[in-house]
């Protein structure tokens, strides 16, 4: 599949290509990774004011008005560069769920903030049973006075310690893993008995554990009816990382083809192997199924929200996990030994791609839940 892009897209697609080509070099990421922060300050700054952080919102809000494409264009170019910054989970995210459920005053309180680049959120959904079930939650939310208050255990949640606020999935009814029952909540940083122990991640992004006790926390949306809108904005997300990962396996081939032109065995370079030739044919053609289903899945969720979209949105999961894994462990392989070496950067692309393959579901728990919607 191919699809011509617009002047508006083109230029948006160049003006993401010039920032990762300036700022992300792989001894420039490799300085962020070691930073405290684990990104830089000054480049959500710069993303704020070149407009990035408003790109999928309503104009109504200060935003673009942009659509799953327009994401599509940015997350795959940051995927090249193998971006730091929490574009995912502020803004698609953290700010998917604020535009979705939120009323009218929390969507002015949050997401303009967001668009300036003033407030960071993470989405704290996963748990230490609930592997990739949405629904799979035992963290509680009580009322209490004139708000809720929270208790449990949030795992992996992606640029949690950062977030100046956390979106929390907790349980005001039924039983764990019911999908009704499930409500959304917006918990403060400073919030007293929050308790957040940042990491980081293999991949070099950072992640944390959450740990509620007796936490105040603000409804998003209705209570008990949060499932749906969690599931439609986790797979918009899922359209996003997906297009991140085409991305990141351009790249991965890009080097893995430089490298097979320049290293020499037996007075040749390698590249002129032809079973070595044959496997680069074999990763490109990954690559480039990849992005056809990356491009179609894009341009699904910009016309509506339907069994259709996630039906594509699990095949395309499916597909680019496989390719992802795939061209990662192969990349490595033919790189050798260096492959593995921190400081060469293929090895940050293969671990930042086996990351990607088991976000929100791997391959197989993608091709079980498409076969279940077909």
């Amino acid at each position: 599949m191919d699809f011509e892009l617009s002047e508006e897209q083109s230029l948006l697609k160049d003006s993401v290509d010039r920032f990762v080509q300036d700022n992300y070099a792989p001894e420039m990421r490799a300085k962020l990774v070691e930073t405290d922060l684990g990104f830089s300050r000054d480049h959500w700054k710069t993303m704020a004011e070149l407009g990035w952080l408003g790109m999928p919102f309503s104009e109504d809000v200060g935003g673009f008005g942009g659509g799953a494409v327009e994401t599509m264009i940015m997350m795959e170019s940051m995927g090249k560069g193998l971006v730091l910054e929490p574009f995912f989970t502020t803004v698609i995210l953290g700010g998917g769920l604020v535009a979705e459920a939120g009323s009218a005053d929390q969507i002015e309180a949050i997401i303009p903030s967001v668009i300036e680049g003033n407030t960071m959120l993470a989405f704290a959904y996963a748990e230490r049973q609930s592997r990739f079930n949405l629904s799979d939650v035992e963290t509680t939310a009580e009322k209490s006075g004139d708000g809720y208050s929270l208790n449990g255990h949030k795992a992996v949640v992606y640029h949690g310690a950062t977030a100046d606020k956390i979106i929390v999935s907790a349980r005001t009814s039924g039983e764990a893993r019911d999908e009704s029952g499930i409500s959304l909540f917006i918990v403060d940083k400073d919030a007293s008995g929050l308790e957040v122990q940042g990491y980081r991640t293999v991949d070099g992004q950072r992640a944390a554990e959450v740990t509620l006790d007796n936490v105040a926390g603000e409804l998003l949306g209705e209570e008990g009816k949060a499932f749906p809108i969690i599931d439609k904005v986790v797979d918009a997300a899922i359209g996003a990382l997906c297009a991140e990962a085409v991305g990141a396996m351009a790249e991965a081939n890009e080097i893995t083809n430089e490298y097979l032109k320049t290293r020499k065995q037996f007075g040749i370079p390698i590249g002129k192997f032809q079973v070595l030739q044959h496997r680069m044919v074999d990763m490109y053609m990954e690559a480039e199924q990849s992005k056809s289903m990356s491009d179609m899945v894009a341009m699904k969720l910009d016309l509506g929200y339907s069994d259709d979209t996630r039906k594509a949105v699990s095949a395309t999961k499916a597909q680019i996990g496989k390719a992802a894994k795939f061209i990662g462990q192969q990349s490595v392989q033919l790189h050798g030994g260096m492959g593995m070496t921190d400081e060469y950067s293929i090895g940050h692309y293969f671990k930042r791609l086996s990351t990607l393959e088991m976000l929100f579901g791997n391959t197989d728990h993608h091709l079980s839940k498409f076969s279940s919607l077909s």
